[in-house]
């Protein structure tokens, strides 16, 4: 599956990411006094100790624990990943013309994760109609939930765009890591 992506990722031209560094490399660099990055890598050591891990047991830096369709007239649809539902069952309903988000919720423990970002390609009866990539940020570790929501889009409207699409997603980074790769499915009905 992540060939069908790929393509998609490598739309940023001569982007060239940072230099990788462990958080361990940069609490043993000596940067002088800098009082800024003392903090800072105070905030490092206190996010990789255990008890201020989302799960200490899950050996990922990143962790997506559910996804959510945003609808501009409709409560939010949410998948749990933690629960036993597969991901190739997921279908979020919505009506023709509507506007919608997909927002992803996720921890980032362990490692500093630079160049985060959602990659979906969009199929309809097997022939793709739409691929993009979405920058998510660079963030560091720490214990709080973390959210990001793709810009809004409308949904196609009439009757030749009704229908199940199946959309191929991957989360990636700078550094090429799939954190996730999942398919799931988007119907376009004329109603609710």
């Amino acid at each position: 599956m992540s060939d069908d992506l790929s393509d998609v990722a490598a739309d940023s031209s001569h982007y060239k990411p940072p230099e990788k560094k462990s958080i361990d490399e940069i609490l043993k660099n000596t940067d002088g006094c800098d009082e800024s990055l003392g903090k800072y890598k105070g905030f490092l050591l206190d996010a990789t100790d255990p008890a201020n891990m989302y799960d200490p047991e899950d050996p990922r830096s990143v962790i997506l624990v559910n996804i959510s369709l945003l609808v501009d007239t409709q409560p939010k649809i949410s998948i749990d990943l933690n629960s036993t539902v597969r991901m190739d069952d997921i279908v979020f309903r919505i009506k023709e013309g509507a506007q919608y988000q997909l927002q992803l919720n996720f921890f980032v423990q362990r490692e500093i994760v630079t160049g985060l970002k959602y990659i979906h390609k969009v199929y309809k009866h097997g022939i793709p109609v739409d691929k993009d990539s979405f920058m998510i940020g660079s963030y560091a570790p720490k214990k709080d939930l973390q959210r990001y929501a793709t810009p809004p889009e409308d949904a196609p409207s009439g009757m030749i765009n009704r229908g199940k699409y199946k959309v191929k997603s991957r989360i990636t980074d700078d550094y090429g890591h799939d954190w996730l790769t999942w398919v799931w499915h988007l119907e376009i009905a004329k109603d609710w």
